[in-house]
């Protein structure tokens, strides 16, 4: 077993940090040791809120609120839009500076894997030094897998040796899935700009050339890449965003189809309408009413 000696979280644990409120935490309500799950509400306004670098692998999953996150980590800044689902890996050991602004509710769920259960699940992989830039690039064009599981545990309730072993499935499954996604340092690059473009700008027509000119690849070159980071073509991987975001707007259920589909960025409700029969199985009309 764990203790917290095993992580290193000075700059995630204390809940007094004026930028947010922590709601839940796995060592008090649940006696874990393994695993360290914590959700947080944050503050409406953040300004220059500096995290440190840490050794553990640190999952933040948004379940609320619709932000622009600003980084500036390693001297690049990044602009993201933060809406439910959207899956963050911070990088092992990289220290970066958050701003942002909102009028709605932001929430996280964070987990801290220990570095040793990840070191462990590297070495029955075969012992290859993580690529933690892979595993970053492939965690921000989403995991359904882990997002389940992330929701789940606030919730789990159980013993110290389930915690033990959610820790090790999601550092072998991830660890895992950045190998098949593994691609040369600059081509991450390219991808994690590709799905930051779409986030931001999922409302405009955005084009297969606006995103590749924006990575700086060509497009062919940029599809390529891009599958073979998500395993989805971009086309299809802007779809599944719109269309998620779509759905978050019908649950709230204050706007028309026309005006969904227009912050969505499909040309009209019937686009919209098509795209999400295709997708969900029915039309936003009657997914509106279940």
């Amino acid at each position: 077993m764990f203790d917290s000696s095993d992580f290193d979280l000075t700059p995630y644990a204390d809940s007094e940090v004026s930028a947010v409120r922590r709601t839940y935490c796995s060592w008090g309500e649940a006696g874990w040791r393994s695993l360290l799950v914590q959700c947080f509400d944050h503050a409406p306004e953040v300004e220059h809120f500096r995290l440190p670098g840490v050794c553990d692998l640190h999952l933040v999953l948004c379940v609320a609120g619709d932000v622009v996150m600003r980084t500036r980590s390693d001297g690049r800044a990044v602009r993201r839009r933060w809406l439910p689902g959207n899956l963050e890996l911070v990088v092992p050991g990289r220290s970066s500076v958050r701003s942002y602004r909102t009028t709605s509710a932001l929430r996280t769920i964070q987990v801290h894997i220990p570095s040793a259960t990840v070191d462990r699940a590297a070495a029955h992989l075969g012992g290859s030094e993580p690529d933690y830039e892979a595993l970053s690039a492939a965690a921000d064009a989403g995991d359904p897998v882990v997002e389940h599981l992330m929701r789940a545990l606030p919730a789990a309730g159980a013993n110290d040796l389930y915690a033990e072993s959610a820790a090790a499935f999601l550092a072998t499954h991830l660890l895992n899935r950045g190998r098949h996604a593994s691609l040369p340092g600059p081509e991450h690059a390219a991808v994690r700009v590709g799905v930051a473009v779409m986030r931001e700008r999922l409302a405009e027509p955005l084009t297969l050339a606006d995103i590749a000119a924006e990575a700086h690849l060509s497009v062919y070159h940029f599809i390529r890449v891009f599958r073979a980071a998500t395993g989805e073509t971009p086309h299809r991987f802007l779809t599944r965003l719109r269309i998620e975001r779509a759905q978050e707007l019908l649950a709230d259920g204050t706007l028309t189809i026309g005006q969904i589909a227009d912050r969505c960025g499909f040309a009209s409700p019937g686009a919209l309408s098509a795209a999400f029969l295709g997708r969900v199985g029915v039309r936003p009309s009657v997914y509106r009413k279940i």
